[in-house]
């Protein structure tokens, strides 16, 4: 297989969510990623010099030349909600069995380092199906041997998304006003852009630094960046 051994090549699943358009704009502009393939249900709206797009309805590889630079970072910010999914059954086939099939399908390219959007409380314990996903899905990614997995667990989000969730535009408006007295453990839902989450799973990756295994909440994501751009 091919490599570009000066610079780095990257896969991202998701990059036309909130988080994903971000981090693939980042991608793009501003990091030292040299050619980035965009695994995507549908076309996107822009060009670019640097990226390649694998277009599939189920986000499927089903053709491979072995001459292609091999990713070595891999980017998933695939997720969803019972609304948007129409039951929990259709979450879970997302937020678990899609998001492991694509870091599986990432790994088998090359991809040694993974990055992925969880979310804050994500527990295989929990009594929230939603969040017990999450934390199958993350336990899941855990044991496919990747060198580095990076999982970012972000409170609220806030950022623009194609289609509002009204669930979340109530809590973020509530979260706002109790900012203020939100401290210690509470700062992990203090809502946070998703540029700062993508930038986080980015810089993370990146950093050689960064343990084997991390899992960064939003308090932590703030703490990573501010370091970064103390640099």
């Amino acid at each position: 297989m091919g490599q570009d051994n000066n610079k780095f090549v990257a896969i991202i699943a998701g990059g036309s969510g909130m988080v994903g358009s971000e981090l693939l704009k980042e991608m793009l502009e501003d990091s030292p990623i040299s050619h980035i393939y965009a695994l995507t249900r549908s076309p996107l709206p822009f060009m670019h010099p640097k990226l390649e797009i694998i277009q599939n309805e189920n986000l499927h590889i089903n053709n491979w030349d072995d001459n292609k630079l091999v990713p070595k970072l891999g980017f998933i910010c695939l997720g969803t909600t019972r609304n948007q999914a129409g039951s929990s059954s259709e979450l879970e086939k997302v937020d678990f069995g899609l998001v492991c099939e694509v870091a599986q399908t990432m790994k088998l390219l090359g991809v040694t380092h993974l990055s992925v959007i969880s979310s804050y409380g994500a527990s295989k314990n929990t009594p929230s199906h939603y969040l017990r996903c999450k934390g199958k899905m993350e336990i899941a990614l855990s044991g496919m041997g990747f060198e580095k997995l990076l999982i970012v667990r972000p409170g609220p989000l806030v950022g623009m998304r194609d289609t509002p969730r009204k669930s979340e535009v109530i809590t973020l408006a509530l979260l706002d006003h109790l900012k203020p007295i939100m401290r210690g453990p509470l700062t992990k839902l203090i809502p946070i852009n998703a540029r700062h989450v993508a930038l986080a799973m980015l810089f993370g990756l990146l950093d050689p630094n960064l343990k084997r295994h991390t899992i960064l909440n939003s308090d932590d994501i703030l703490t990573l960046l501010n370091d970064y751009q103390s640099q």
